[in-house]
Protein backbone atom coordinates (compact mmCIF):
# COMPACT_ATOMS: atom_id res chain seq x y z
CA UNK A 1 0.00 0.00 0.00
CA UNK A 2 2.79 2.43 0.91
CA UNK A 3 4.45 1.81 -2.46
CA UNK A 4 1.15 2.53 -4.22
CA UNK A 5 0.91 5.83 -2.38
CA UNK A 6 4.43 6.78 -3.43
CA UNK A 7 3.67 5.86 -7.02
CA UNK A 8 1.15 8.68 -7.44
CA UNK A 9 3.99 11.22 -7.23
CA UNK A 10 5.95 9.56 -10.02
CA UNK A 11 3.02 8.77 -12.32
CA UNK A 12 2.81 11.23 -15.19
CA UNK A 13 -0.62 12.65 -15.96
CA UNK A 14 -1.38 13.11 -19.62
CA UNK A 15 -3.36 16.11 -20.79
CA UNK A 16 -5.82 16.62 -23.60
CA UNK A 17 -5.61 20.39 -23.62
CA UNK A 18 -5.46 21.93 -27.11
CA UNK A 19 -2.21 22.94 -28.80
CA UNK A 20 -3.29 26.57 -28.99
CA UNK A 21 -5.29 28.93 -26.82
CA UNK A 22 -6.75 32.20 -28.10
CA UNK A 23 -8.11 35.00 -25.95
CA UNK A 24 -10.18 37.72 -27.59
CA UNK A 25 -10.66 40.97 -25.72
CA UNK A 26 -12.88 43.03 -27.97
CA UNK A 27 -11.00 43.20 -31.27
CA UNK A 28 -7.61 42.41 -29.69
CA UNK A 29 -6.28 38.87 -29.94
CA UNK A 30 -3.73 37.03 -27.79
CA UNK A 31 -2.54 33.67 -29.11
CA UNK A 32 -0.89 31.15 -26.76
CA UNK A 33 0.95 27.93 -27.66
CA UNK A 34 1.11 24.85 -25.44
CA UNK A 35 4.66 24.11 -24.32
CA UNK A 36 6.16 20.66 -24.68
CA UNK A 37 9.81 19.77 -24.13
CA UNK A 38 11.75 16.82 -25.52
CA UNK A 39 13.19 15.12 -22.44
CA UNK A 40 15.05 11.82 -22.67
CA UNK A 41 13.73 11.32 -26.18
CA UNK A 42 10.09 11.93 -25.24
CA UNK A 43 7.84 14.94 -25.66
CA UNK A 44 6.67 15.98 -22.22
CA UNK A 45 4.47 18.81 -21.04
CA UNK A 46 3.83 19.64 -17.41
CA UNK A 47 4.35 16.67 -15.09
CA UNK A 48 0.97 17.43 -13.48
CA UNK A 49 -0.89 20.34 -11.92
CA UNK A 50 -1.02 21.41 -8.31
CA UNK A 51 -1.67 17.79 -7.31
CA UNK A 52 -0.80 14.51 -9.04
CA UNK A 53 -4.39 13.83 -10.13
CA UNK A 54 -4.78 17.18 -11.90
CA UNK A 55 -3.83 17.30 -15.60
CA UNK A 56 -2.26 20.64 -16.55
CA UNK A 57 -0.74 22.45 -19.50
CA UNK A 58 1.63 25.39 -19.83
CA UNK A 59 0.91 27.99 -22.50
CA UNK A 60 3.31 30.63 -23.78
CA UNK A 61 2.13 33.90 -25.30
CA UNK A 62 3.28 33.63 -28.92
CA UNK A 63 1.61 36.51 -30.72
CA UNK A 64 -0.57 39.50 -30.17
CA UNK A 65 -0.42 42.52 -27.94
CA UNK A 66 -2.89 44.16 -25.63
CA UNK A 67 -3.58 47.79 -24.88
CA UNK A 68 -6.35 48.88 -22.56
CA UNK A 69 -6.72 52.60 -22.08
CA UNK A 70 -3.24 54.06 -21.63
CA UNK A 71 -1.76 50.77 -20.41
CA UNK A 72 0.20 48.52 -22.75
CA UNK A 73 0.56 44.97 -21.43
CA UNK A 74 3.64 42.75 -21.73
CA UNK A 75 4.19 41.27 -25.18
CA UNK A 76 5.65 37.88 -26.24
CA UNK A 77 9.23 39.19 -26.00
CA UNK A 78 9.01 39.28 -22.18
CA UNK A 79 8.84 35.50 -21.72
CA UNK A 80 10.76 33.94 -18.81
CA UNK A 81 9.41 30.68 -17.39
CA UNK A 82 6.87 29.97 -20.13
CA UNK A 83 9.58 30.54 -22.77
CA UNK A 84 12.05 28.03 -21.29
CA UNK A 85 13.63 25.80 -23.94
CA UNK A 86 15.06 22.29 -23.65
CA UNK A 87 18.55 23.79 -23.70
CA UNK A 88 17.71 26.02 -20.75
CA UNK A 89 16.38 23.04 -18.80
CA UNK A 90 19.93 21.90 -18.06
CA UNK A 91 18.69 19.05 -15.88
CA UNK A 92 15.04 18.08 -15.88
CA UNK A 93 15.24 15.91 -12.77
CA UNK A 94 11.72 14.70 -12.26
CA UNK A 95 10.60 17.07 -15.01
CA UNK A 96 8.68 20.12 -13.79
CA UNK A 97 5.10 20.19 -12.65
CA UNK A 98 2.89 23.23 -12.24
CA UNK A 99 4.09 24.21 -8.76
CA UNK A 100 7.78 24.11 -9.78
CA UNK A 101 7.18 26.62 -12.55
CA UNK A 102 4.85 28.88 -10.59
CA UNK A 103 7.40 29.01 -7.75
CA UNK A 104 10.13 30.13 -10.15
CA UNK A 105 7.70 32.58 -11.71
CA UNK A 106 6.91 34.19 -8.34
CA UNK A 107 10.63 34.40 -7.65
CA UNK A 108 11.03 36.39 -10.86
CA UNK A 109 7.96 38.45 -9.94
CA UNK A 110 9.69 39.57 -6.73
CA UNK A 111 13.24 39.88 -8.07
CA UNK A 112 12.11 42.27 -10.81
CA UNK A 113 12.10 44.94 -8.08
CA UNK A 114 15.55 44.00 -6.69
CA UNK A 115 17.73 44.22 -9.79
CA UNK A 116 20.28 46.73 -8.53
CA UNK A 117 22.08 44.15 -6.37
CA UNK A 118 22.70 40.40 -6.35
CA UNK A 119 19.55 38.89 -4.85
CA UNK A 120 18.32 35.40 -4.00
CA UNK A 121 14.96 34.06 -2.98
CA UNK A 122 13.75 30.65 -1.85
CA UNK A 123 10.10 30.00 -2.72
CA UNK A 124 7.93 27.29 -1.18
CA UNK A 125 4.24 26.81 -1.98
CA UNK A 126 4.42 30.05 -3.96
CA UNK A 127 5.47 32.10 -0.93
CA UNK A 128 8.99 33.26 -0.09
CA UNK A 129 10.44 31.55 2.97
CA UNK A 130 13.65 33.57 2.74
CA UNK A 131 14.91 36.43 0.59
CA UNK A 132 17.97 38.66 0.70
CA UNK A 133 19.98 41.00 -1.46
CA UNK A 134 23.66 41.75 -1.08
CA UNK A 135 26.22 44.43 -1.83
CA UNK A 136 28.87 41.74 -2.31
CA UNK A 137 27.77 38.49 -3.98
CA UNK A 138 24.98 36.15 -4.98
CA UNK A 139 26.34 33.60 -2.51
CA UNK A 140 26.02 36.08 0.35
CA UNK A 141 22.42 36.78 -0.70
CA UNK A 142 21.58 33.08 -0.99
CA UNK A 143 23.28 32.17 2.29
CA UNK A 144 21.32 34.79 4.19
CA UNK A 145 18.08 33.86 2.42
CA UNK A 146 18.62 30.23 3.46
CA UNK A 147 19.21 31.03 7.13
CA UNK A 148 16.07 33.19 7.23
CA UNK A 149 14.14 29.94 7.43
CA UNK A 150 16.15 26.81 6.75
CA UNK A 151 13.19 24.63 7.81
CA UNK A 152 10.78 25.99 5.21
CA UNK A 153 13.57 26.06 2.59
CA UNK A 154 13.54 22.24 2.51
CA UNK A 155 12.26 21.24 -0.94
CA UNK A 156 11.95 24.84 -2.11
CA UNK A 157 12.86 26.60 -5.35
CA UNK A 158 15.98 28.80 -5.45
CA UNK A 159 15.86 31.78 -7.81
CA UNK A 160 18.73 34.27 -8.23
CA UNK A 161 19.28 37.31 -10.44
CA UNK A 162 23.01 36.91 -11.06
CA UNK A 163 25.10 34.03 -12.49
CA UNK A 164 25.30 31.23 -9.94
CA UNK A 165 28.77 30.79 -8.41
CA UNK A 166 30.51 27.62 -7.24
CA UNK A 167 30.09 28.70 -3.62
CA UNK A 168 26.35 29.16 -4.09
CA UNK A 169 26.11 25.84 -5.94
CA UNK A 170 27.78 24.05 -3.04
CA UNK A 171 25.25 25.53 -0.62
CA UNK A 172 22.40 24.31 -2.84
CA UNK A 173 23.97 20.88 -3.34
CA UNK A 174 24.44 20.48 0.41
CA UNK A 175 20.72 20.86 1.03
CA UNK A 176 17.49 19.56 -0.50
CA UNK A 177 15.90 21.81 -3.10
CA UNK A 178 13.51 20.97 -5.93
CA UNK A 179 14.54 23.70 -8.38
CA UNK A 180 17.35 26.16 -9.00
CA UNK A 181 16.91 28.92 -11.58
CA UNK A 182 19.59 31.44 -12.54
CA UNK A 183 20.39 33.68 -15.52
CA UNK A 184 23.66 31.77 -16.02
CA UNK A 185 25.96 29.28 -14.30
CA UNK A 186 29.66 29.88 -13.73
CA UNK A 187 32.10 27.20 -14.85
CA UNK A 188 31.90 24.05 -12.73
CA UNK A 189 28.63 24.93 -10.99
CA UNK A 190 26.39 22.67 -13.07
CA UNK A 191 28.58 19.66 -12.30
CA UNK A 192 28.20 20.38 -8.58
CA UNK A 193 24.43 20.74 -8.89
CA UNK A 194 24.04 17.56 -10.94
CA UNK A 195 25.12 15.64 -7.86
CA UNK A 196 21.44 16.02 -6.96
CA UNK A 197 19.94 13.95 -9.79
CA UNK A 198 16.34 14.98 -9.13
CA UNK A 199 17.14 18.71 -8.98
CA UNK A 200 15.59 20.71 -11.80
CA UNK A 201 18.27 23.10 -13.09
CA UNK A 202 16.99 26.01 -15.18
CA UNK A 203 19.10 28.58 -17.00
CA UNK A 204 16.80 31.52 -17.67
CA UNK A 205 18.83 34.45 -19.10
CA UNK A 206 15.94 36.88 -18.56
CA UNK A 207 16.47 36.59 -14.78
CA UNK A 208 19.56 38.76 -15.32
CA UNK A 209 17.60 41.59 -16.94
CA UNK A 210 14.34 41.71 -15.01
CA UNK A 211 14.44 45.50 -14.97
CA UNK A 212 12.98 45.29 -18.50
CA UNK A 213 9.68 44.21 -16.93
CA UNK A 214 9.27 47.40 -14.92
CA UNK A 215 6.59 49.76 -16.12
CA UNK A 216 4.56 47.02 -17.83
CA UNK A 217 1.83 44.73 -16.55
CA UNK A 218 0.61 41.30 -17.58
CA UNK A 219 -2.95 40.11 -18.00
CA UNK A 220 -3.84 38.48 -14.68
CA UNK A 221 -6.59 35.87 -15.07
CA UNK A 222 -8.45 34.27 -12.16
CA UNK A 223 -10.76 31.32 -12.78
CA UNK A 224 -13.82 31.01 -10.56
CA UNK A 225 -15.31 27.76 -9.30
CA UNK A 226 -18.40 28.34 -11.45
CA UNK A 227 -16.30 28.58 -14.60
CA UNK A 228 -16.32 32.36 -14.68
CA UNK A 229 -13.24 34.53 -15.09
CA UNK A 230 -11.94 37.68 -13.48
CA UNK A 231 -9.30 39.56 -15.45
CA UNK A 232 -7.21 42.38 -14.09
CA UNK A 233 -4.05 44.35 -14.61
CA UNK A 234 -1.29 42.71 -12.61
CA UNK A 235 0.17 44.37 -9.52
CA UNK A 236 2.81 47.00 -10.29
CA UNK A 237 5.02 48.16 -7.42
CA UNK A 238 5.04 51.96 -7.12
CA UNK A 239 7.85 51.97 -4.54
CA UNK A 240 10.89 51.86 -6.83
CA UNK A 241 13.01 54.40 -4.95
CA UNK A 242 13.29 55.79 -1.42
CA UNK A 243 11.53 58.95 -2.53
CA UNK A 244 8.36 57.03 -3.42
CA UNK A 245 7.47 56.49 0.25
CA UNK A 246 5.21 59.06 1.93
CA UNK A 247 5.83 60.26 5.47
CA UNK A 248 2.79 59.21 7.50
CA UNK A 249 0.44 62.07 8.34
CA UNK A 250 -3.18 62.10 9.49
CA UNK A 251 -5.70 64.07 11.52
CA UNK A 252 -7.19 62.96 14.81
CA UNK A 253 -10.94 63.14 15.47
CA UNK A 254 -10.23 66.49 17.15
CA UNK A 255 -8.61 67.86 14.00
CA UNK A 256 -5.04 67.66 15.34
CA UNK A 257 -2.49 66.71 12.68
CA UNK A 258 0.01 64.04 13.69
CA UNK A 259 2.98 62.90 11.66
CA UNK A 260 5.86 60.46 11.87
CA UNK A 261 9.56 61.10 12.31
CA UNK A 262 11.71 60.88 9.20
CA UNK A 263 13.36 57.57 8.32
CA UNK A 264 17.08 56.89 8.19
CA UNK A 265 18.73 55.75 4.97
CA UNK A 266 19.15 52.24 6.42
CA UNK A 267 15.45 52.08 7.31
CA UNK A 268 14.46 53.17 3.82
CA UNK A 269 16.73 50.53 2.31
CA UNK A 270 15.15 47.72 4.32
CA UNK A 271 11.59 48.96 3.82
CA UNK A 272 12.06 49.21 0.05
CA UNK A 273 13.54 45.71 -0.01
CA UNK A 274 10.71 44.29 2.11
CA UNK A 275 8.01 46.00 0.04
CA UNK A 276 9.49 44.38 -3.08
CA UNK A 277 9.27 40.95 -1.42
CA UNK A 278 5.72 41.74 -0.32
CA UNK A 279 4.63 41.72 -3.98
CA UNK A 280 4.86 37.92 -3.94
CA UNK A 281 3.38 37.05 -0.54
CA UNK A 282 -0.15 35.70 -0.04
CA UNK A 283 -2.40 38.09 1.91
CA UNK A 284 -2.92 39.02 4.68
CA UNK A 285 0.81 39.30 5.17
CA UNK A 286 3.58 41.15 6.95
CA UNK A 287 7.34 40.96 6.56
CA UNK A 288 10.08 41.70 9.10
CA UNK A 289 13.39 42.57 7.40
CA UNK A 290 16.81 43.61 8.63
CA UNK A 291 20.06 44.43 6.80
CA UNK A 292 18.63 43.42 3.43
CA UNK A 293 17.21 40.04 4.46
CA UNK A 294 13.85 38.79 5.67
CA UNK A 295 13.66 37.89 9.36
CA UNK A 296 10.09 36.60 9.46
CA UNK A 297 7.20 36.36 7.03
CA UNK A 298 3.58 36.05 8.11
CA UNK A 299 1.27 34.85 5.32
CA UNK A 300 -2.34 34.08 4.57
CA UNK A 301 -3.93 35.24 7.81
CA UNK A 302 -7.46 36.58 8.12
CA UNK A 303 -6.67 39.34 10.64
CA UNK A 304 -3.71 41.68 10.59
CA UNK A 305 -2.70 41.57 14.24
CA UNK A 306 -2.83 37.79 14.06
CA UNK A 307 -0.52 37.91 11.08
CA UNK A 308 2.02 39.97 13.02
CA UNK A 309 1.75 37.57 15.95
CA UNK A 310 2.23 34.58 13.65
CA UNK A 311 5.33 36.14 12.07
CA UNK A 312 6.80 36.77 15.53
CA UNK A 313 6.05 33.20 16.64
CA UNK A 314 7.75 31.86 13.51
CA UNK A 315 10.75 34.12 14.10
CA UNK A 316 11.26 32.75 17.61
CA UNK A 317 10.98 29.15 16.42
CA UNK A 318 13.34 29.66 13.48
CA UNK A 319 15.88 31.58 15.58
CA UNK A 320 16.02 28.79 18.16
CA UNK A 321 16.27 26.21 15.40
CA UNK A 322 19.28 27.95 13.85
CA UNK A 323 21.05 28.02 17.22
CA UNK A 324 20.33 24.31 17.74
CA UNK A 325 21.45 23.38 14.26
CA UNK A 326 24.68 25.39 14.28
CA UNK A 327 25.69 24.22 17.77
CA UNK A 328 24.55 20.60 17.78
CA UNK A 329 23.60 19.80 14.18
CA UNK A 330 20.09 19.16 15.44
CA UNK A 331 16.79 20.73 14.52
CA UNK A 332 14.90 22.41 17.34
CA UNK A 333 12.44 19.49 17.29
CA UNK A 334 15.26 16.95 17.62
CA UNK A 335 16.77 18.93 20.48
CA UNK A 336 13.39 19.01 22.24
CA UNK A 337 13.10 15.24 21.88
CA UNK A 338 16.55 14.71 23.41
CA UNK A 339 15.66 17.09 26.24
CA UNK A 340 12.71 14.91 27.21
CA UNK A 341 14.99 12.04 28.16
CA UNK A 342 18.25 13.72 29.18
CA UNK A 343 18.72 16.51 31.73
CA UNK A 344 21.94 17.75 30.11
CA UNK A 345 20.11 18.24 26.82
CA UNK A 346 17.28 19.96 28.68
CA UNK A 347 19.82 22.47 29.97
CA UNK A 348 21.08 23.06 26.43
CA UNK A 349 17.53 23.59 25.20
CA UNK A 350 16.78 26.01 28.03
CA UNK A 351 19.90 28.01 27.21
CA UNK A 352 18.87 28.32 23.56
CA UNK A 353 15.31 29.34 24.41
CA UNK A 354 16.60 31.93 26.89
CA UNK A 355 19.02 33.35 24.33
CA UNK A 356 16.22 33.52 21.75
CA UNK A 357 13.98 35.37 24.17
CA UNK A 358 16.75 37.78 25.16
CA UNK A 359 17.53 38.55 21.51
CA UNK A 360 13.81 38.77 20.67
CA UNK A 361 14.56 36.30 17.88
CA UNK A 362 16.74 38.83 16.09
CA UNK A 363 13.82 41.18 15.48
CA UNK A 364 15.36 44.08 17.40
CA UNK A 365 16.32 46.74 14.88
CA UNK A 366 14.22 45.19 12.11
CA UNK A 367 11.71 46.95 9.84
CA UNK A 368 8.16 45.85 9.09
CA UNK A 369 5.97 46.11 6.00
CA UNK A 370 2.29 45.22 5.80
CA UNK A 371 0.45 44.56 2.54
CA UNK A 372 -2.68 46.29 3.85
CA UNK A 373 -3.25 49.16 6.24
CA UNK A 374 -3.44 48.62 9.99
CA UNK A 375 -7.12 49.10 10.91
CA UNK A 376 -6.16 49.33 14.58
CA UNK A 377 -2.93 50.03 16.42
CA UNK A 378 -2.76 46.53 17.96
CA UNK A 379 -0.64 45.01 15.18
CA UNK A 380 1.76 47.93 15.34
CA UNK A 381 2.05 47.62 19.12
CA UNK A 382 2.94 43.93 18.76
CA UNK A 383 5.69 44.77 16.24
CA UNK A 384 7.06 47.63 18.32
CA UNK A 385 7.30 45.33 21.35
CA UNK A 386 9.71 43.18 19.32
CA UNK A 387 12.00 46.12 18.59
CA UNK A 388 11.13 47.26 15.05
CA UNK A 389 12.40 50.74 14.22
CA UNK A 390 10.37 51.52 11.10
CA UNK A 391 7.11 50.40 9.48
CA UNK A 392 5.66 50.85 6.00
CA UNK A 393 2.01 50.20 5.13
CA UNK A 394 -0.49 51.50 2.57
CA UNK A 395 -2.18 54.08 4.81
CA UNK A 396 -5.72 55.30 4.33
CA UNK A 397 -7.33 53.73 7.41
CA UNK A 398 -9.85 55.58 9.57
CA UNK A 399 -7.50 55.15 12.53
CA UNK A 400 -4.27 56.18 10.77
CA UNK A 401 -3.74 58.85 13.43
CA UNK A 402 -3.87 56.22 16.19
CA UNK A 403 -1.29 54.08 14.36
CA UNK A 404 0.98 57.11 13.95
CA UNK A 405 0.62 57.95 17.64
CA UNK A 406 1.48 54.36 18.58
CA UNK A 407 4.74 54.77 16.66
CA UNK A 408 5.42 58.20 18.16
CA UNK A 409 4.80 56.95 21.71
CA UNK A 410 7.41 54.21 21.34
CA UNK A 411 10.84 54.59 22.92
CA UNK A 412 12.78 55.12 20.77
CA UNK A 413 10.31 56.63 18.36
CA UNK A 414 9.35 54.39 15.43
CA UNK A 415 9.14 55.72 11.88
CA UNK A 416 5.92 55.13 9.92
CA UNK A 417 5.72 55.50 6.15
CA UNK A 418 2.83 55.10 3.75
CA UNK A 419 3.16 53.34 0.39
CA UNK A 420 -0.12 54.77 -0.95
CA UNK A 421 -0.65 51.36 -2.50
CA UNK A 422 -2.07 48.09 -1.26
CA UNK A 423 -0.26 44.83 -2.12
CA UNK A 424 -2.83 42.09 -1.67
CA UNK A 425 -2.15 38.79 -3.43
CA UNK A 426 -5.01 36.27 -3.52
Amino acid sequence: MAENLKAMYSTLVGDDFPENLTILLGDQKLVYEKRVWQINGEDKGLRYGENPDQPAALYQLKSGSLKIGDLTFRDPSKGIVSAMTEGQMIQAGKHPGKTNLTDVDNGANILQYLTERPAAIIIKHNNPCGCAWSKTSVFDALDRAFWCDRIAAFGGAVVVNRPLTREAAELISGNYFEVVAAPAFEEGTVEILKGRKNLRIMELPALGSLEKLLGTAFLDVKSLADGGLIIQKSFMNRILSDEDFLLAKAQTKDGLEVSSRKPTKEELDDLRFAWAVEAGVTSNSVIFAKDGATCAIGTGEQDRVGCVELACHKAYTKYSDVLAFKRFNLSLYELEQKALADKSWQEKLTTILDETKEAKAGLVGSRLVSDGFFPFRDGVDVAIAQGVTAIAEPGGAIRDSEVIMACNEATPQVCLLFTAQRSFKH
